[in-house]
């Protein structure tokens, strides 16, 4: 019974989202704490969440998280190649 309480308040917070919401958010967050890490490091996370924005059902998100995740994919390389 105690262990139910947690979820279902995880679930009530998130239920009025689609799956990109909090993605995008995770991403947010990974970008800054990345920033102090290296260049190298943001590329290689921007190009794994290109990845996942890609590759999530558009069933359970909008298009328009598609095209930021081919967007990610393109501007990731490029952040990598310009890197020392």
């Amino acid at each position: 019974m105690m262990a139910t309480l947690p979820l279902q308040v995880f679930d009530n917070f998130i239920a009025p989202y689609h799956v990109g919401q909090p993605l995008l958010l995770l991403f947010v967050l990974t970008t800054v704490g990345a920033l102090t890490q290296g260049r190298k490091i943001l590329a290689v996370n921007t190009v794994l969440f290109g990845f996942v924005f890609v590759l999530t059902p558009n069933s359970i998100t909008p298009f328009h998280y598609r095209l930021l995740g081919l967007l990610l994919l393109v501007v990731g390389p490029i952040v990598y190649v310009t890197s020392r």
